[in-house]
């Protein structure tokens, strides 16, 4: 699998150094449409995974993050290049429908 389940703020760091183009998961175990979107990002990972790094952040283990990219509904996915965000999806979405968002940025 090539999603990585990010397990502090140091860790998130360290793969935003090490990595130019980041597609990042906000979510939470309680959340259903979250529940469903996992496979869908697993999807998404493995096709992208030549071109970014997929990681996945639980908001309810590292709140911090969420605050810091402003996340105020789950789940979010959260596009940085260079460590800047340069787009975001909100919702459940179909594989199909995110790789589409991917490939407009």
């Amino acid at each position: 699998m090539n999603v990585e389940e990010i397990r502090s703020e140091q860790h998130f760091n360290d793969v935003l150094a090490s990595s130019s183009d980041v597609l990042i998961d906000f979510w939470a175990s309680w959340c259903g449409p979250c529940k469903s979107m996992t496979p869908v990002f697993e999807q998404v990972a493995n096709e992208k995974v030549a071109e970014l790094k997929a990681i996945k952040v639980n908001i309810d283990d590292i709140p911090s993050l969420a605050q810091k990219y402003g996340i105020r509904s789950i789940p979010s996915l959260l596009l940085l290049k260079n460590k800047l965000v340069t787009s975001e999806h909100l919702g459940a979405a179909s594989k199909s429908d995110v790789i589409e968002w991917l490939n407009e940025h």
